[in-house]
């Protein structure tokens, strides 16, 4: 097991998910945004260090995209808590949305792995773009607890995570699928 700077980071960002999530409780706006942003910044460095510095790791591929996973899922289930944060808030619908596509992300995964041996799902251009603009949505969120003026463009946004959401996940499950029928075609060629 490798402790690089970039595994670190991603230990760092789990870290300050209890941080954050106790910020929003407490009804403190300022310092909800500021963490998380910290939080995108070390996911944005452990990137860089591990691709600029040669730093990659195993641990590092389950570690990073399960900080992301931990982290969204954590902002969308407490700012959908009616009433708890300042801003506008995430319709439970949509938390409980984003939340199943990361759950049934990760159980499809671990099934095609267990079943097939598929270890890797590369993400699809759909996938980057949900969980970008989930993302996105989320600091308008959190902006919207801090000024004015944010809350047409904020509904929009959390919309917009609604609708890529389902399309990412229908789509993940299309993949799935393809993976697990071309496992499939070559057992039959094999055998």
């Amino acid at each position: 097991m490798s402790f690089t700077i970039p595994n670190l980071l991603s230990l760092l960002r789990m870290g300050l998910i209890p941080v954050f999530i106790i910020s929003i409780l407490h009804g403190l706006p300022k310092e909800a945004v500021l963490i998380f942003l910290v939080a995108g910044l070390t996911d944005a460095l452990d990137g860089l260090i591990a691709r600029f510095w040669s730093q990659q790791s195993a641990l590092g591929a389950y570690l990073d995209p399960m900080a992301d996973k931990l982290l969204l899922v954590s902002a969308y289930a407490t700012l959908a808590v009616p009433g708890v944060y300042p801003g506008v808030p995430i319709p439970v619908w949509v938390a409980v949305l984003v939340i199943t596509r990361d759950v049934l992300i990760v159980v499809v995964s671990l099934v095609m792995y267990l079943a097939i041996g598929v270890s890797k799902f590369r993400p699809t251009k759909i996938s980057k773009l949900t969980t970008t603009v989930q993302v996105g949505a989320v600091v308008l969120v959190l902006l919207s607890g801090l000024t004015e003026g944010l809350d047409t463009v904020t509904r929009l946004a959390v919309i917009l995570v609604a609708v890529l959401t389902v399309l990412s996940g229908l789509n993940y499950m299309y993949v799935a699928n393809r993976m697990a029928m071309g496992a499939n075609v070559e057992e039959r060629d094999d055998g």
